[in-house]
């Protein structure tokens, strides 16, 4: 998929770049990147707000001069048409996507439209849009999961860039047949086009059903706190800051139509994990050390769980000189002191 012409996006003054799903997790926190580093370009953030997304995320930047919100669905043609031609967009960094596993195993119908079918959506909008002679000033960033590589084993060889796809969800397979619309986009038409595939992230801003939220506010409520199977699943950890700065180099400094890994070298098992986030919160709460350790509760496994994934990040280390930043203790202490304030703003309301 390498192509070594146009390997950097020069953006300039009155360059627009569409972010969708910038109300959501990681994309609130790449939103917020680009709209401060960046004054010269106008955000323009395109977000469903469904269940997940939170304008009340990005309340610190609202007013400033070169963001725009607008509330709609990427699996809309028309709207994404406008859009585009309201705006003059010149890039895409696409974030917009339903991303919760067991959510896609109960309704994987969600998943398919609104990530193969919002991908497509885009990618057909921006090919209309964009004439040809002008692809150097253009670009469509598809930022998607290490889960469509499938599962590791221990003591496998993390995951690289060249890795075989092999979902094995209704949610990596949703993500791997929009990744292989991009890139059949960027074959057969030409089109400008990098791809990201990033560890689990953690950080503040996340919706609480995934499992360090979910741990965090167990143990601060005292209830049972949830554990798949043994315990043993494996993933690694990347700070959701650590991968806004990831995809700002991706974007400025890769190579169109390659794909770079994006990893916290940072593997854990989820029983070890719960007993950190137990050991940081107690502490954070003032509560004796190993207080809540009784409320873990070994639940039925969901089905399909991959034992393990894991990143290899040399290339984007390597060509593009990303480092992380936040170690792993420090970022769980950020986020659990986020959540902490968080319940405090609601009991006082």
């Amino acid at each position: 998929m390498e192509d070594n012409k146009n390997s950097a996006l020069k953006g300039s003054g009155n360059f627009t770049i569409l972010i969708t799903g910038g109300c959501g997790f990681i994309g609130s926190h790449v939103v917020r990147h680009f709209v401060k580093k960046y004054p010269q370009y106008r955000i323009i953030n395109v977000d469903k707000l469904t269940y997940a997304a939170n304008p009340e995320y990005l309340k610190d930047i609202e007013t400033q001069p070169n963001y725009t919100f607008i509330q709609a669905d990427v699996c809309d043609h028309p709207a994404m048409e406008d859009i585009f031609r309201q705006y003059g967009i010149d890039a895409v960094i696409h974030l917009a996507a339903e991303s919760h596993v067991d959510r896609s195993i109960t309704d994987p119908f969600a998943f398919a439209r609104s990530n193969v079918m919002g991908t497509l959506t885009l990618l057909q909008t921006a090919k209309t849009h964009w004439k040809k002679e002008d692809y150097p000033r253009h670009l469509f960033y598809q930022i998607s999961t290490d889960e469509v590589y499938g599962e590791l084993h221990f003591g496998e060889e993390p995951f690289r860039e060249t890795t075989p796809y092999d979902p094995r969800s209704p949610y990596s397979a949703s993500k791997a047949s929009a990744d292989h619309f991009v890139r059949a986009f960027h074959h057969t038409y030409g089109l400008p086009v990098r791809i990201s595939n990033c560890s689990n992230n953690y950080g503040p801003c996340q919706y609480p059903e995934k499992l360090i939220p979910v741990i965090i506010n167990s143990i601060v409520n005292r209830k049972p706190l949830p554990v798949y199977g043994k315990g043993e699943n494996i993933r690694d950890w990347l700070y959701v800051e650590d991968h806004a700065r990831a995809i700002d180099l991706v974007f400025h400094k890769g190579r169109n139509g390659e794909t770079y890994n994006i990893g916290g070298n940072n593997e854990w098992q989820n029983i070890e994990l719960v007993r950190l986030l137990i050991e940081i919160t107690d502490r954070l709460l003032g509560r004796p050390a190993g207080d809540s350790l009784p409320l873990i509760t070994f639940v039925t496994d969901r089905p399909g769980h991959d034992l393990r994934y894991a990143i290899d990040a040399s290339r984007i280390k390597n060509e593009l000189g990303w480092q992380q930043q936040m170690t792993f203790r420090q970022g769980l202490e950020k986020t659990v002191v986020w959540y902490l304030k968080q319940e405090n703003k609601t009991k006082t309301l």
